[in-house]
């Protein structure tokens, strides 16, 4: 009875790991190294990491947000350049107008303005948060397919973005500041959840 049991034991075991090596046929990965959309995300990162912060939260967010928007700028460049989907390509399309138009605004804001407050709360929060979104986006499977991997991305982007948003609201005292931070919560939410169902739909189709 004993050698029975193994035996069925085994034969579900081999039948298991026969249907996810089947399964594991329809699951294209590409190296997170080799990716160009991981790539930029791995620029932006370590430009922002080799920001000197002023310890005032509205300047401080405005110059991290820039540099934010040029990577989205950048992913959603190579979007256009290279990908095929009309649906994802229109959101790249939505990215670049709407971010270029911020990074003049951040700009000005960042010319205009001199540091006035010392807050260190903003700055490690926001170190806390862009070591965080480093690990998620590599924690992302990507596979070279530039709608998927595009997608799959900005969602990681946005909700970053979201975050410093959200931190500034409570931290900042600039008004043009928490506007713009406000108005980056509400687009980009709603690309995300716009993202999300995308690839929900097309993600392995």
């Amino acid at each position: 009875m004993k050698n029975v049991v193994k035996l069925t034991l085994l034969a579900s075991v081999a039948f298991a790991f026969s249907s996810c090596s089947k399964d594991d046929d329809t699951i294209k990965i590409e190296e997170h190294d080799k990716n160009t959309m991981m790539g930029i995300m791995h620029e932006m990162m370590d430009n922002m990491h080799a920001m000197q912060f002023t310890k005032d939260p509205d300047i401080d967010f405005a110059m991290m947000m820039r540099m934010h928007h040029e990577g989205a700028i950048k992913m959603s460049n190579q979007e256009l350049s290279t990908g095929t989907d009309g649906t994802i390509r229109k959101t790249a399309e939505n990215i670049v107008a709407a971010q270029q138009a911020e990074i003049e605004e951040l700009t000005a804001f960042i010319e205009s303005n001199e540091p006035s407050v010392v807050n260190e709360e903003f700055q490690m929060k926001t170190m806390e948060g862009m070591e965080k979104s480093s690990k998620n986006a590599d924690l992302q499977i990507i596979n070279g397919s530039t709608d998927e991997d595009f997608a799959t991305l900005m969602i990681v982007h946005h909700q970053s973005a979201i975050e410093s948003s959200q931190l500034l609201l409570q931290l900042g005292k600039s008004e043009q500041m928490k506007i713009m931070a406000t108005k980056i919560i509400d687009d980009q939410q709603k690309e995300i959840a716009d993202l999300q169902d995308w690839l929900l739909t097309n993600r392995n189709n």
